[in-house]
């Protein structure tokens, strides 16, 4: 079933993804790159729903698009599984997207250590608009959410509507658990990034992100300094109202 952004009523959304349900990941997948071909990307984080999904896309598009966002501020042991990553799957195309200011650039212009003072803008400028221009060009974007993942993510579908970049988002994990994702990454011996063996069950960047403490929620490390609980590429274009 083809669908467009500009066409995707709340019916039509609704009929692919209850299509859509039969399916089950690697179908999800297969759906997604006959949809869209190469106008589809996949913009990865690497945390370990990411080595999944990018484990399922390598078996249904071995040549996929693949997209991460380098705020420069990543912890070294990210960079590190890229490397690891671009081993095991020589063929996927990942690219290194850069924001438009560099760490001394983004200072000289807001000052030092943004991410601390309004991290919301910092991370507009290091992710969200870096994500939006690769999605000038693409029709479609897959992520590696997960409903359990937090309260914002519990109603995501494996097809959405992004109204923030106009493009459609496909989610084919949004049922995984968390332990399905680890059963599998020691299953198939997959690379993960060492941070999570240590209390990092969510990875961004390194002055944001601390380790979360026993009983506390999986995004709890996340800009745990602030009320902040997304980067804003999962959640919807502010009101102008």
């Amino acid at each position: 079933m083809s669908i467009r952004y500009e066409s995707a009523t709340d019916e039509h959304l609704a009929a692919v993804n209850a299509e859509l349900s039969a399916k089950d990941t690697l179908g999800v997948i297969k759906w997604a790159y006959a949809a869209f071909g190469d106008e589809l990307v996949y913009a990865c984080s690497f945390g370990a729903e990411g080595i999944v999904l990018l484990d399922h896309i390598s078996q249904v598009k071995s040549d996929a698009r693949v997209f991460f966002l380098d705020t420069h501020l990543h912890f070294a042991e990210t960079y590190e599984l890229i490397k690891r990553v671009r081993e095991r799957y020589p063929a996927l195309r990942i690219t290194m997207i850069q924001p438009e200011l560099t760490l001394a650039d983004q200072a000289a212009a807001y000052g030092e250590q943004l991410w601390q003072r309004q991290p919301d803008l910092c991370c507009q400028l290091r992710k969200v608009n870096p994500l939006a221009g690769v999605l000038e060009g693409a029709r479609a974007w897959m992520s590696g959410l997960r409903r359990e993942q937090s309260p914002t993510r519990a109603d995501v579908q494996f097809v959405n509507r992004d109204e923030k970049f106009r493009s459609l988002k496909i989610c084919p994990l949004i049922h995984w658990t968390w332990q399905e994702i680890w059963d599998y990454l020691h299953a198939f011996g997959l690379p993960y990034n060492p941070l999570h063996d240590r209390g990092y069950p969510s990875i961004g960047c390194q002055p944001c992100t601390r380790a979360v403490q026993t009983g506390e929620d999986a995004r709890a490390g996340r800009w745990a300094f602030s009320g902040k609980t997304e980067c804003g590429l999962h959640l919807p274009p502010a009101s102008t109202k």
